[in-house]
């Protein structure tokens, strides 16, 4: 048995369904752009204190931080690149309920097919930004280990000779 036509109001509430996933997904691709250029900035810190520092230990650590910092960018790049694949899905989820209308309703899995899609690369982006965020902590917590360790190095009396 064929399915029912389908009125217009229907039609547009369908095609506005994703629309909900859009919002979400803009929101995050909004903090991961956002997490982006603050990794930028660190990177280029980093690079300028590497070009003024002389001491051979000192530049290890800070060549560390880099790539640290690297993998970061990288994992967030790829967090909003599926950000921008989910998105596309959701808009293609939209347009294929209309044109699932429009021709006869002989689309009927694609709507869905789209925005499976949509979700599943939105999962993923959030995975990624979740262990990217585990970087970041991880960043931040070796960097105040190794300020506090300098600090206490630089209280300690000079020994005797």
């Amino acid at each position: 048995m064929p399915p029912l036509p389908l009125s217009h109001y229907a039609i547009l509430t369908s095609m506005l369904a994703p629309a909900l996933f859009l919002t979400a997904t803009a929101a995050l691709l909004t903090t991961a752009n956002s997490r982006l250029a603050r990794v930028i900035d660190r990177a280029r810190g980093l690079m300028r204190e590497l070009a003024d520092n002389d001491d051979a230990a000192e530049r290890v650590v800070i060549e560390e931080r880099i790539t640290l910092q690297r993998t970061r960018s990288r994992m967030l790049l790829r967090a909003s690149q599926l950000f921008y694949v989910a998105i596309s899905c959701f808009v293609g989820t939209s347009l294929s309920v209309a044109g699932d209308a429009l021709l006869g309703h002989r689309l009927t899995q694609l709507p869905t097919l789209l925005a499976v899609l949509g979700v599943l690369a939105m999962l993923t982006a959030s995975v990624v930004l979740a262990r990217e965020a585990s970087l970041a902590v991880a960043a931040v917590n070796h960097e105040m280990d190794d300020a506090h360790a300098r600090a206490h190095r630089l209280r300690r009396p000079p020994p005797a000779p």
